[in-house]
């Protein structure tokens, strides 16, 4: 497999001969300060490239983009798209100029991966992400006062939400905002309580079948035209799988990804298999549903997380929680093997250690969350470890 880092551009406060340190050869990256919905420029692609390559001796190279996202109005199919689409098409036209040919997006409405914990404290110092269900709730029943948000759950899940809120703060309060709107990468719009609540209006009345229509037309109008140069678009799973603030959310399982794939079936249309997203869910086998869609797996994301009866759920060590990691890189790498039997140039499957722990000299750096150096150095060591021994047994039987 193809080892990788996700760097966050010029802005990252981990340096290019740092991550190269790590072993990590392929750079995953965006043009964050791009708006939505405008096109990403050649000039400005090779620009970027030009700062990941300033140096050779370090041989790093863009591989992979992270993300290139969607407008909003695609999401909510909302009024002439025409010029967006044209701007999304013009942008994958102008990566593949440039020799990218991996794309990852995601279609979660509004809000990227969420968190109600940033700094979640482990044994013997460090921290990990963390999802708080009864946080959530009382974000979104006491906080946000979202109309329906009660509905349906545990009474015992809202008394803790309940309990939770009249015991915080403003500080608390505002600290539970900032670890949500965290997900947000690069210089993506933040949201306070009230233009939370007045951006979710948005989507009144859009159910999950309008927003898996939206799916289906965002992929008709664009999958021919990254066939047509060469680009492998890969979608990244909800994170969490489940629905969000009333928000409906489409990739969040085997029969959700077998719908996208189903939409425009071309190898053009692919996934990003996510473990730590996917492996949220306690109904999902996450080797599984990687042997079911391995053919269409262009990028790997490998995290672990330890799941809780209520929903909650932590960021685990690579090789901890729930997640069979050894299964999941065994079929990533069987089918590695199939592709490269068939005589594809391109068989390797690029992957990252997707999250890590802050953990030693991370700590107080100011990283982006979830994106440490220490933390994910581990985890990549970690990694390489399972995928040579893995190799080694299977690759001898083989």
């Amino acid at each position: 497999m193809q080892e990788t880092w996700r760097w966050f551009g010029p802005q990252d406060r981990i340096g290019l001969h740092e991550i190269r340190q790590t072993g990590a050869r392929g750079i995953v990256n965006a043009l964050h300060e791009i708006p939505y919905g405008e096109i990403w420029s050649e000039a400005a692609i090779r620009d970027r490239q030009a700062i990941i390559e300033a140096d050779p001796t370090l041989g790093l190279r863009w591989q992979v983009v992270e993300s290139l996202p969607l407008h909003e109005g695609i999401k909510l199919g909302d009024g002439d798209l025409s010029r967006i689409f044209d701007a999304y098409r013009q942008s994958l036209r102008n990566l593949a100029a440039c020799g990218i040919e991996i794309v990852c997006y995601n279609f979660m409405p509004l809000l990227d991966w969420t968190r109600t914990q940033l700094a979640q404290p482990l044994p013997g110092g460090g921290s990990s992400l963390r999802f708080n269900m009864h946080e959530y709730v009382a974000f979104d029943v006491f906080m946000l006062e979202r109309p329906g948000a009660a509905d349906g759950l545990a009474p015992d899940l809202l008394a803790r939400a309940k309990a939770w809120f009249d015991a915080s703060d403003e500080t608390e309060r505002e600290r539970l905002l900032s670890a949500i709107m965290a997900g947000l990468p690069g210089a993506y719009e933040r949201y306070d309580v009230p233009g939370l609540r007045e951006v979710l209006k948005r989507y009144d009345g859009v159910s999950r079948d309008d927003v898996r229509a939206n799916f289906r037309r965002f992929l008709e109008e664009v999958v021919p035209t990254a066939e047509e140069v060469g680009i492998r678009l890969c979608v990244h799973p909800d994170d969490p799988p489940r629905p969000l603030f009333g928000l409906p959310r489409v990739v969040s399982n085997a029969d959700d990804i077998a719908f996208v794939m189903d939409c425009v079936d071309s190898p053009a249309n692919g996934l990003t298999l996510c473990a730590g997203s996917l492996g949220a869910n306690p109904a999902n086998d996450v080797p599984a549903i990687a042997a079911r869609f391995a053919e269409r797996i262009h990028f790997a994301h490998l995290r672990n997380v330890a799941k809780e009866e209520d929903g909650s759920f932590e960021e685990a060590d690579h090789l901890g929680g729930d997640n069979d990691m050894v299964a999941l890189i065994r079929v990533l790498l069987a089918e590695e093997r199939r592709r490269k039997t068939a005589g594809r140039a391109d068989w390797e499957i690029p992957m990252r250690p997707d999250h890590g722990h802050e953990l030693l000299s991370d700590v107080g750096r100011g990283t982006h969350p979830g994106y440490p150096l220490i933390g994910r150095l581990r985890g990549l060591a970690e990694l390489r470890g399972v995928i040579a021994a893995v190799n080694a047994i299977d690759g001898a039987a083989a």
